[in-house]
């Protein structure tokens, strides 16, 4: 019941849902109702011409039933700032939400890592749904500081993470684990999105060099939006972007507009990082409008 009261909270309270949450209450129902009646994995519109295959238990897709786009700040962000020519980097790419929107509705590059292999599986069955396997380079690994071998979770869909826990009883994966510097090899990403449970730090200090790129104008970092003050994992995130030139910023996808923040998010569980504010705002301005439903933003 608590589960189901969360569930139907954040729903209620997604800025998308705000106008009509009777809608949003009835996309909820009926999804619930429909996925028991005719179980199996479905095909369900998105942003602009691509799809997402949805199947019951796959949180990070069915979210954005409810909503429309579960994410709406940071994917706004991401689908104003990018274009064609550019690389995105997708680090904890679950079942690709934002790949297929970076790659399918911007037509942008992408570089996609996922650790989890029955989930990396999710991932490349999205790509191949909406052709863009050639755009999209795809690595069924983690990221950390030093090239490794760690175990992870393996049953929890979006909240998979590396074990830490020597006594750690559940399922779990040995996986490989490079570095970001290393998959890149150089290469400059305009934007990087980072949600790997905890770990960002650890994948930080193995993007020294990517860090320094150029062409790096922002990040967008999960963090916990309820906790006030940092965990120890966001702090060094957080200094660590910091002493790179990454400041953190608000983004409202219906204005276009950047607010520089006095500390990580508090109204969403990421927080974007901005480097060159001039040069993003601009660009977000004149970015392409995305269509979602009978909506244009």
């Amino acid at each position: 019941m608590r589960d189901l009261h969360r569930t139907l909270r954040t729903i209620l309270r997604h800025p998308l849902n705000e106008s009509d949450k009777r809608a949003a209450l009835t996309r909820y129902l009926r999804w619930q109702l429909g996925s028991r009646l005719v179980p199996g994995p479905v095909l369900v519109p998105f942003v602009n011409q691509t799809k997402l295959i949805a199947a019951p238990g796959m949180t990070g897709i069915t979210q954005n039933i409810y909503s429309g786009l579960s994410d709406f700040v940071e994917c706004g962000f991401l689908l104003h700032v990018l274009r064609e020519s550019d690389l995105f980097v997708d680090v904890g790419a679950n079942a690709g939400v934002y790949t297929v929107l970076a790659s399918g509705a911007v037509g942008a590059s992408a570089v996609t890592i996922e650790p989890v292999p029955e989930t990396f599986a999710r991932l490349t069955a999205n790509l191949r749904v909406n052709n863009i396997c050639d755009k999209v380079e795809a690595h069924n690994i983690g990221l950390a500081r030093e090239e490794a071998m760690l175990r992870f979770t393996a049953e929890h869909d979006t909240m998979n993470h590396i074990i830490n826990d020597e006594n750690w009883t559940g399922p779990s994966i040995d996986v490989p684990v490079s570095t970001l510097d290393k998959v890149l090899n150089q290469r400059g990403p305009k934007l990087i999105k980072i949600d790997v449970e905890g770990w960002e730090a650890e994948v930080l200090a193995g993007a020294t060099s990517t860090l320094r790129h150029p062409s790096l104008l922002a990040w967008i970092v999960e963090m916990n939006s309820s906790e006030e003050q940092f965990s120890a994992n966001e702090l060094a995130v957080h200094n660590c972007l910091g002493e790179s030139g990454f400041l953190p910023h608000s983004y409202d996808p219906r204005t276009r507009k950047l607010e520089l923040l006095p500390s990580k998010s508090r109204e969403t569980c990421n927080t974007i990082y901005v480097r060159d504010v001039q040069q993003v705002a601009d660009l977000v301005a004149s970015g392409a409008s995305f269509q979602l439903g009978n909506r244009t933003f």
